[in-house]
């Protein structure tokens, strides 16, 4: 179940200006990152990555997070010390923040351009391509995983495509 790095990774970062200039999430900068509640959740993060925004105050993130356990579980909120983060969902073309998204038991929850995504707003300072930014993501059973997300270029397009939110 492990990613294809040993770094913890988990996207976060998010904007708006993003979503027309990111690709698809993939698990090419992916790694794992692991926390397990007595939910019987088992999450783990990867394909995690920022692309280098083109705003300084707006940025996306995007990421997989992946349940090997027997109960769902669901993300609640993302912090980060580089700005304000929010969770958003895109249904039909149509973005909208939400409070909160489902991690279903041996399935997987996926931030992709075009669709689920992280914002980050009021960025204390412009994230650069080669850095990283640490988020936090909270779950409503697990125990909160942090993420060291790498920022890439601007047009940076993952090795593989994956599915949107999917069971198994």
């Amino acid at each position: 179940m492990s990613g294809r790095g040993s770094r913890p990774a988990l996207a976060v970062l998010a904007a708006a200006a993003v979503l027309a200039l990111a690709g698809c999430g993939g698990s090419d900068s992916g790694s794992d990152s692991g926390a397990s509640g007595s939910s019987g959740a088992e999450l783990s993060v990867g394909a995690a990555y920022i692309p280098q925004p083109v705003s300084a105050s707006m940025a996306a993130g995007f990421l997989t997070i992946t349940n090997e356990g027997d109960a769902d579980d669901e993300l609640t909120s993302v912090t980060s010390e580089a700005g304000d983060v929010t969770v958003h969902e895109t249904v039909d073309g149509t973005m909208k923040e939400v409070d909160r998204l489902e991690i279903p038991a041996h399935g997987r929850l996926v931030f992709r351009s075009g669709g689920n995504h992280l914002m980050f707003e009021k960025l204390k300072r412009q994230p650069k391509q080669g850095e990283s930014v640490t988020v936090e993501l909270h779950f409503a059973q697990s125990e909160p995983v942090t993420v060291e997300v790498p920022v890439k270029a601007a047009t940076y397009q993952p090795g593989d495509g994956h599915s949107a939110h999917t069971g198994n």
